[in-house]
Parts: structure tokens; C-alpha cells; sequence
């Protein structure tokens, strides 16, 4: 399935990933070419080391290719400055991580609240989105606890709401259901494909079959390449 540049919110052309250890070179990537399109949901899937994470880091902009063209909304990224880089992620890519990376000494309205902090957000609008959010989650009576008085299924729910309450575009989730039960892990998987229902594209990692079932779209990686692509 090929499309154009103007279609798509992630256009990726022929990228590869060295990463050097002194004398020691390791391919990561390996002339990767992928397009993913508004409102898609795609679930990148292979065994440890193939490259999966290193793919969502650059889709994220947390790191740069060793070649190659990487264009995030129309913009071509892998000339950007580190500065430019973070101002494009901001308010536009939402993060969400197998363990939760909540701060543990701020409560769950603190730690959802920070993307809009770093947007400048003035606190009622802050307080507003904040908890719209928790109350679609089902979490909003939590809103003063600490993440350690939660458990793993409702810490995710908080990583979730921290990565939608600044309305992205794209949100990107590391095996988001690797410290979960499978009751829970189904629970947060329904959440994102509702998300993703309602307009907002999602790309996750993952080494589940099951959770890769939510998806429209499997990418399966081997050795740093696209092994094959399916769709629903």
C-alpha cells in the first residue's frame, strides 16, 4: 500500500540505525521504508532486538536515524536541531510506557497535568482537561492519590491520560500491556482502539499476537527489516 507524503503523518524513506560500542558496529535498522496515515492504528511486532524500539524512538523524535529521510507531519526531521526536534513533539506526540513512568511524588492530577505544563497552560484549563480526562478514563476519584496506592492497570490508565490530555496527534506506546495481567492488558488495549476510533493515530510495540489484534495494521520486524505487513 503506497501513499504520498501529503497523506501520510509518518513517512519514513529508507532509514537505517548503526549504533557503534567502541570497535563493535550493530545494525538496528536496516533501510527501513514505512508510511502511516491519520488515524491509522498499527501495531509493530517482532522478537527482542529486531529493531522495534528503536523504530517508535525515531517515530518519536527521541533519536535520529544514521540515514535516510524521516517526515513527521510534512516536516522532514533528520536535519532538525534538538530544539526544533522537542517543539514538534510537544502537544503533538503523546508517550506511553511498559512501566507507566509516573513520578512518584507527584499525585495522578500532577503527573497528567505536565504536558500542559510545558505547553504553558493556564491552570483552569489545565484543572479542565486534566480532569475531563481522568472522568473518560475511569480513574478520576484517584485524582489525589499517588501512583504506588494504584494498581498496574490503573497506573496505565494514568500514563494514558498523561499522554492524551494535550489532544496529539500520534500517540506512541512501548508494550503498553508487558507489566499487565491479561485481564487488564485487555482493558488498556480496548482504551487505545476506542481512542483511536475516535481520530487519534496509534503506533505500539509489542511482542503479543493478542494485542496486536487490535491493530488495523501488523508490521512484523526481523533483523532490522519489515519482514511483511497485514491488514484488517
Amino acid at each position: 500500500m503506497i501513499h504520498s507524503k501529503m497523506e501520510s503523518i509518518i513517512k519514513i524513506e529508507n532509514i537505517s540505525k548503526v549504533f557503534s560500542n567502541g570497535e563493535v558496529e550493530t545494525l538496528a535498522l536496516n533501510k527501513i521504508n514505512l508510511s502511516i496515515q491519520k488515524g491509522d492504528f498499527v501495531a509493530i511486532m517482532g522478537p527482542s532486538g529486531c529493531g522495534k524500539t528503536t523504530l517508535l524512538n525515531i517515530i518519536g523524535l527521541l533519536d535520529n536515524a544514521s540515514s535516510g529521510y524521516y517526515y513527521f507531519n510534512q516536516i522532514e526531521t533528520q536535519k532538525l536541531t534538538e530544539n526544533r526536534r522537542s517543539k514538534l513533539r510537544k502537544g503533538k506526540i503523546g508517550f506511553v510506557f511498559q512501566n507507566y513512568n509516573l513520578i512518584e511524588n507527584l499525585n495522578i492530577f500532577q503527573n497528567v497535568e505536565l504536558p500542559l505544563l510545558y505547553l504553558k497552560e493556564t491552570y483552569s484549563i489545565r484543572k479542565q482537561k486534566v480532569e475531563a480526562i481522568l472522568e473518560k478514563l475511569g480513574i478520576a476519584h484517584h485524582i489525589k492519590s499517588t501512583p504506588s496506592q494504584l494498581s498496574g492497570g490503573q497506573q496505565q490508565r494514568v500514563a494514558i491520560a498523561r499522554a492524551l490530555v494535550a489532544d496529539p496527534m500520534l500517540i506512541l506506546a512501548d508494550e503498553p500491556t508487558g507489566n499487565l495481567d491479561s485481564n487488564n492488558g485487555d482493558k488498556v488495549m480496548n482504551l487505545l482502539q476506542q481512542i483511536n476510533r475516535e481520530g487519534t493515530t496509534i503506533v505500539i510495540v509489542t511482542h503479543s499476537q493478542k494485542d496486536a489484534t487490535y491493530a488495523r495494521r501488523a508490521i512484523k520486524l526481523f533483523d532490522g527489516i519489515i519482514l511483511n505487513e497485514t491488514y484488517k
